[in-house]
Protein backbone atom coordinates (compact mmCIF):
# COMPACT_ATOMS: atom_id res chain seq x y z
CA UNK A 1 0.00 0.00 0.00
CA UNK A 2 2.79 2.45 0.90
CA UNK A 3 4.28 2.32 -2.58
CA UNK A 4 0.94 3.43 -4.05
CA UNK A 5 0.28 6.16 -1.49
CA UNK A 6 1.43 9.05 -3.76
CA UNK A 7 -0.95 7.89 -6.50
CA UNK A 8 -3.84 7.50 -4.07
CA UNK A 9 -3.23 10.97 -2.68
CA UNK A 10 -2.78 12.53 -6.12
CA UNK A 11 -5.93 11.07 -7.69
CA UNK A 12 -8.53 13.38 -6.10
CA UNK A 13 -6.15 16.35 -6.45
CA UNK A 14 -5.29 15.66 -10.08
CA UNK A 15 -6.80 18.80 -11.69
CA UNK A 16 -5.18 21.02 -9.05
CA UNK A 17 -1.81 19.26 -9.28
CA UNK A 18 -1.86 19.45 -13.07
CA UNK A 19 -2.54 23.18 -12.97
CA UNK A 20 0.20 23.71 -10.38
CA UNK A 21 2.69 21.69 -12.40
CA UNK A 22 1.90 23.56 -15.58
CA UNK A 23 2.28 26.94 -13.87
CA UNK A 24 5.49 25.88 -12.11
CA UNK A 25 7.06 24.87 -15.40
CA UNK A 26 6.05 28.20 -16.90
CA UNK A 27 7.40 30.47 -14.15
CA UNK A 28 10.49 28.53 -13.02
CA UNK A 29 13.67 29.93 -14.64
CA UNK A 30 15.34 27.49 -17.05
CA UNK A 31 18.97 27.38 -16.07
CA UNK A 32 21.72 26.33 -18.50
CA UNK A 33 24.23 23.57 -17.95
CA UNK A 34 27.49 24.71 -16.37
CA UNK A 35 30.40 25.93 -18.45
CA UNK A 36 33.64 23.98 -18.67
CA UNK A 37 34.91 20.50 -19.37
CA UNK A 38 33.05 17.59 -17.82
CA UNK A 39 36.25 15.95 -16.70
CA UNK A 40 39.26 16.85 -14.62
CA UNK A 41 41.84 15.80 -12.06
CA UNK A 42 41.68 16.67 -8.37
CA UNK A 43 44.98 16.32 -6.51
CA UNK A 44 45.27 16.66 -2.71
CA UNK A 45 48.00 18.80 -1.19
CA UNK A 46 50.05 15.83 -0.01
CA UNK A 47 50.23 12.97 -2.46
CA UNK A 48 52.92 10.58 -3.59
CA UNK A 49 52.95 8.46 -6.71
CA UNK A 50 49.58 6.81 -6.01
CA UNK A 51 47.51 5.63 -8.95
CA UNK A 52 44.59 8.05 -9.42
CA UNK A 53 41.13 7.00 -8.36
CA UNK A 54 38.68 7.10 -11.27
CA UNK A 55 35.27 8.63 -10.57
CA UNK A 56 32.47 8.43 -13.12
CA UNK A 57 29.05 9.99 -12.52
CA UNK A 58 25.94 9.24 -14.56
CA UNK A 59 22.89 11.29 -13.75
CA UNK A 60 20.33 13.98 -14.46
CA UNK A 61 20.66 17.78 -14.34
CA UNK A 62 22.93 18.19 -11.26
CA UNK A 63 25.49 15.90 -12.92
CA UNK A 64 25.15 18.01 -16.06
CA UNK A 65 25.94 21.08 -13.93
CA UNK A 66 22.56 22.80 -13.95
CA UNK A 67 22.35 25.25 -11.05
CA UNK A 68 26.02 26.27 -10.95
CA UNK A 69 28.17 28.39 -13.23
CA UNK A 70 31.18 26.09 -13.72
CA UNK A 71 31.60 22.34 -13.85
CA UNK A 72 34.10 22.60 -11.00
CA UNK A 73 31.17 23.61 -8.78
CA UNK A 74 28.90 20.77 -9.90
CA UNK A 75 28.45 17.55 -7.99
CA UNK A 76 30.96 15.32 -9.80
CA UNK A 77 33.92 17.67 -9.48
CA UNK A 78 33.11 18.51 -5.86
CA UNK A 79 32.69 14.81 -5.06
CA UNK A 80 36.10 14.20 -6.65
CA UNK A 81 37.67 16.97 -4.57
CA UNK A 82 36.23 15.63 -1.32
CA UNK A 83 37.29 12.09 -2.24
CA UNK A 84 40.83 13.18 -3.08
CA UNK A 85 41.20 14.76 0.35
CA UNK A 86 39.64 11.78 2.15
CA UNK A 87 41.73 9.17 0.35
CA UNK A 88 44.86 11.32 -0.07
CA UNK A 89 44.99 10.22 -3.68
CA UNK A 90 44.41 12.02 -7.00
CA UNK A 91 40.92 11.57 -8.41
CA UNK A 92 40.30 11.60 -12.16
CA UNK A 93 36.64 12.44 -12.73
CA UNK A 94 34.18 12.44 -15.60
CA UNK A 95 30.56 13.56 -15.60
CA UNK A 96 27.96 12.05 -17.92
CA UNK A 97 24.85 14.10 -17.17
CA UNK A 98 21.73 14.83 -19.17
CA UNK A 99 19.39 17.64 -18.23
CA UNK A 100 15.80 16.45 -17.82
CA UNK A 101 16.74 12.77 -18.08
CA UNK A 102 14.97 9.87 -16.45
CA UNK A 103 16.90 6.68 -15.78
CA UNK A 104 15.52 5.17 -18.99
CA UNK A 105 16.65 8.23 -20.95
CA UNK A 106 20.17 7.83 -19.62
CA UNK A 107 20.23 4.16 -20.53
CA UNK A 108 19.33 5.09 -24.09
CA UNK A 109 21.41 8.27 -24.52
CA UNK A 110 24.28 8.25 -22.01
CA UNK A 111 25.49 4.65 -22.18
CA UNK A 112 26.55 5.07 -25.84
CA UNK A 113 28.69 8.06 -24.77
CA UNK A 114 30.38 5.88 -22.17
CA UNK A 115 30.96 3.14 -24.72
CA UNK A 116 32.66 5.65 -27.03
CA UNK A 117 34.86 7.11 -24.28
CA UNK A 118 38.48 6.14 -23.79
CA UNK A 119 37.84 4.41 -20.44
CA UNK A 120 39.13 0.83 -20.45
CA UNK A 121 36.62 -1.78 -19.39
CA UNK A 122 38.86 -3.16 -16.67
CA UNK A 123 40.59 -0.94 -14.09
CA UNK A 124 44.37 -0.77 -14.09
CA UNK A 125 46.42 -2.46 -11.39
CA UNK A 126 45.77 -0.81 -7.99
CA UNK A 127 43.16 1.50 -9.53
CA UNK A 128 40.00 2.23 -7.62
CA UNK A 129 37.04 2.96 -9.86
CA UNK A 130 33.97 4.61 -8.35
CA UNK A 131 30.71 4.95 -10.29
CA UNK A 132 27.84 7.17 -9.14
CA UNK A 133 24.25 6.85 -10.40
CA UNK A 134 22.25 9.98 -9.50
CA UNK A 135 18.61 10.21 -10.59
CA UNK A 136 15.16 10.57 -9.10
CA UNK A 137 13.78 14.05 -9.79
CA UNK A 138 12.57 13.50 -13.35
CA UNK A 139 11.25 10.01 -12.64
CA UNK A 140 9.34 11.53 -9.70
CA UNK A 141 7.84 14.37 -11.71
CA UNK A 142 6.93 11.87 -14.45
CA UNK A 143 5.23 9.86 -11.68
CA UNK A 144 6.94 6.63 -12.71
CA UNK A 145 5.98 3.67 -10.57
CA UNK A 146 8.52 2.21 -8.14
CA UNK A 147 8.57 -1.09 -10.03
CA UNK A 148 9.42 0.64 -13.29
CA UNK A 149 12.01 2.83 -11.59
CA UNK A 150 13.69 -0.16 -10.00
CA UNK A 151 13.77 -2.05 -13.30
CA UNK A 152 15.24 0.95 -15.11
CA UNK A 153 17.83 1.46 -12.36
CA UNK A 154 18.73 -2.23 -12.39
CA UNK A 155 19.22 -2.21 -16.16
CA UNK A 156 21.46 0.87 -15.94
CA UNK A 157 23.42 -0.47 -12.97
CA UNK A 158 24.06 -3.84 -14.63
CA UNK A 159 25.16 -2.11 -17.84
CA UNK A 160 27.57 0.15 -15.96
CA UNK A 161 28.99 -2.78 -14.04
CA UNK A 162 29.59 -4.63 -17.30
CA UNK A 163 31.11 -1.63 -19.06
CA UNK A 164 33.19 -0.20 -16.23
CA UNK A 165 33.80 -2.93 -13.62
CA UNK A 166 33.60 -0.46 -10.71
CA UNK A 167 35.28 -1.14 -7.39
CA UNK A 168 32.21 0.46 -5.83
CA UNK A 169 28.86 1.51 -7.29
CA UNK A 170 26.95 4.29 -5.53
CA UNK A 171 23.21 4.63 -6.12
CA UNK A 172 21.94 7.97 -4.89
CA UNK A 173 18.52 8.50 -3.43
CA UNK A 174 16.17 11.03 -4.97
CA UNK A 175 16.62 14.62 -3.77
CA UNK A 176 14.15 15.94 -1.14
CA UNK A 177 11.44 17.26 -3.45
CA UNK A 178 9.19 17.90 -0.46
CA UNK A 179 11.54 20.78 0.44
CA UNK A 180 12.07 22.32 -3.02
CA UNK A 181 11.15 26.04 -2.84
CA UNK A 182 10.06 26.13 -6.49
CA UNK A 183 7.23 23.67 -5.88
CA UNK A 184 3.95 24.92 -4.39
CA UNK A 185 1.81 22.90 -2.01
CA UNK A 186 0.22 20.38 -2.34
CA UNK A 187 2.34 19.50 -5.41
CA UNK A 188 5.50 19.65 -3.32
CA UNK A 189 4.11 17.20 -0.78
CA UNK A 190 2.88 14.71 -3.38
CA UNK A 191 6.14 14.78 -5.36
CA UNK A 192 8.09 14.46 -2.12
CA UNK A 193 6.16 11.30 -1.31
CA UNK A 194 6.82 9.95 -4.81
CA UNK A 195 10.56 10.71 -4.46
CA UNK A 196 10.63 8.88 -1.12
CA UNK A 197 9.00 5.81 -2.68
CA UNK A 198 11.53 5.80 -5.53
CA UNK A 199 14.38 6.21 -3.04
CA UNK A 200 13.22 3.10 -1.18
CA UNK A 201 13.25 1.19 -4.46
CA UNK A 202 16.81 2.38 -5.11
CA UNK A 203 17.87 1.36 -1.61
CA UNK A 204 16.42 -2.13 -2.04
CA UNK A 205 18.17 -2.53 -5.38
CA UNK A 206 21.56 -1.44 -4.02
CA UNK A 207 21.27 -4.03 -1.24
CA UNK A 208 20.98 -6.78 -3.85
CA UNK A 209 23.79 -5.68 -6.17
CA UNK A 210 27.42 -6.71 -5.67
CA UNK A 211 29.83 -3.97 -4.59
CA UNK A 212 27.05 -1.40 -4.43
CA UNK A 213 25.74 0.95 -1.75
CA UNK A 214 22.79 3.29 -1.45
CA UNK A 215 23.46 6.90 -0.42
CA UNK A 216 20.50 9.10 0.58
CA UNK A 217 20.50 12.81 -0.22
CA UNK A 218 20.44 14.64 3.11
CA UNK A 219 20.17 18.37 2.54
CA UNK A 220 17.72 20.96 3.82
CA UNK A 221 16.61 22.51 0.54
CA UNK A 222 14.64 25.08 2.55
CA UNK A 223 17.97 26.84 3.14
CA UNK A 224 18.04 29.12 0.12
CA UNK A 225 21.84 29.26 -0.08
CA UNK A 226 21.83 25.52 -0.79
CA UNK A 227 19.60 25.96 -3.84
CA UNK A 228 20.14 27.76 -7.13
CA UNK A 229 17.97 30.80 -7.78
CA UNK A 230 15.40 28.64 -9.58
CA UNK A 231 14.60 26.90 -6.29
CA UNK A 232 14.89 23.55 -8.05
CA UNK A 233 18.58 22.68 -8.48
CA UNK A 234 21.40 22.57 -5.93
CA UNK A 235 23.72 25.54 -5.72
CA UNK A 236 27.48 25.14 -5.40
CA UNK A 237 27.01 25.10 -1.61
CA UNK A 238 24.28 22.47 -1.88
CA UNK A 239 26.44 20.34 -4.19
CA UNK A 240 29.28 20.60 -1.67
CA UNK A 241 27.18 19.13 1.13
CA UNK A 242 26.02 16.33 -1.15
CA UNK A 243 29.62 15.71 -2.25
CA UNK A 244 30.75 15.41 1.36
CA UNK A 245 28.04 12.82 2.04
CA UNK A 246 29.02 10.84 -1.06
CA UNK A 247 32.72 10.92 -0.19
CA UNK A 248 32.09 9.74 3.37
CA UNK A 249 29.86 6.91 2.14
CA UNK A 250 32.47 5.94 -0.46
CA UNK A 251 35.28 5.67 2.08
CA UNK A 252 33.10 3.58 4.39
CA UNK A 253 31.99 1.38 1.50
CA UNK A 254 35.53 0.78 0.28
CA UNK A 255 36.64 -0.12 3.80
CA UNK A 256 33.78 -2.57 4.18
CA UNK A 257 34.80 -4.20 0.90
CA UNK A 258 38.43 -4.35 2.03
CA UNK A 259 39.54 -2.11 -0.85
CA UNK A 260 41.34 0.31 1.49
CA UNK A 261 44.27 -0.53 3.72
Amino acid sequence: MRRWLPELLALPLLPWLYAQGKRTRRITPRLPEADGAREGLCTPAEVGDAVPVVLIAVGESPVAGVGVERQEEAITAQFAQELAVALRRPVQWRAFGKNGATVADAHRDVLPQLAQSSLPKMPRMQELRIVLIAFGVNDSTAFHGSGRYRRDLAALAHALQRQLSPSLLLISGAPPLHLFPALPQPLRHVLGMKAAVLSRAAQQLAAELPRAIYVPVRSDARERNLMAHDGYHPSAAGARIWAQQLAQATVEGLRTLGALK
